[in-house]
């Protein structure tokens, strides 16, 4: 263990490690790790969010929800990368950024879209009728009711989405010479014995980032939640928050 935390402190103290410019700083890594979860979630909840509130809206396309759960769930990432680098850079020759952002999309894709479906597509039906019969037009039933009603349930799926593409993006350090904080892990494998130092730290800042990624998001989607919404996410406030739950037999991913 000691030999372990001399190997992490000479990893820590070398020249440029914590410089912004140099590709062996963290901060430049941890930027590279950022930039590249921030587009590909970002792409996936513009791509996703649209359709999926206009069909749970309509109330169509359920099997098409249910359909994306089961993807997200058997699709393996190191495999999705692999498949998106090969066919993009031998088809086109694309650099391994775009390949890897294509990947993460269609990684996000599902939790985006499920629940999203689900948090709509769940509000209490009673009242998106009642808010018809005082001559809501439906983009006022939506934008409301049934969006202040589920907007809870849309932010856990983005949330979701977020970490599972932070703790992704370090799987293409393996594929790519990029992969942000992965290239700590995969390049000091490649060392051996010395590198242990790169490879438990690497593995540490990944961890930490991914949960303190997780809390602060959590944290703002509390915030940003009315208040009205926000005492019904905690049983002491004695208000009851059925209102608000999906529908029985309807998957929502994430929690």
């Amino acid at each position: 263990m000691l030999e372990l935390l001399d190997l992490v402190r000479d990893f820590l103290t070398q020249p440029d490690r914590w410089s912004l410019t140099d590709g062996s700083g963290i901060p430049f890594r941890l930027v590279e790790h950022l930039q590249a979860t921030v587009v590909a979630t970002g792409l996936a909840t513009a791509i996703t969010l649209p359709p999926a509130m206009w069909l749970s809206h309509h109330k169509r396309g359920e099997a098409i929800a249910g359909a994306l759960v089961n993807i997200g769930r058997a699709i393996p990432s190191f495999g999705l990368i692999i498949i998106f680098f090969l066919v993009l850079r031998v088809r086109y020759g694309m650099g391994g950024f775009w390949p890897l952002i294509l990947a993460l999309v269609f990684l996000a894709v599902p939790p985006i879209f499920t629940n999203a479906y689900t948090g709509i597509a769940g509000v209490d039906p009673h009242l998106v009728e009642a808010a018809r019969g005082q001559g809501m037009s439906e983009f006022q039933v939506f934008r409301q009711v049934e969006l202040p009603l589920g907007v809870t349930v849309v932010l856990t799926g983005i949330r979701v989405a977020l970490v599972q593409v932070l703790a992704t993006v370090g799987i293409d350090a393996i594929v790519t010479s990029g992969g942000g904080l992965g290239r700590y892990v995969v390049d000091g494998f490649a060392v051996g014995v010395n590198g242990y130092g790169a490879v438990f730290t690497g593995a540490v800042l990944l961890a930490g980032l991914v949960l303190f990624t997780e809390w602060l998001f959590g944290w703002l989607q509390d915030r940003l939640l009315p208040t009205g919404l926000r005492r019904r996410e905690h049983p002491d406030s004695g208000l009851d928050d059925r209102r608000d739950m999906p529908p029985p037999g309807t998957a929502v991913v994430g929690g």
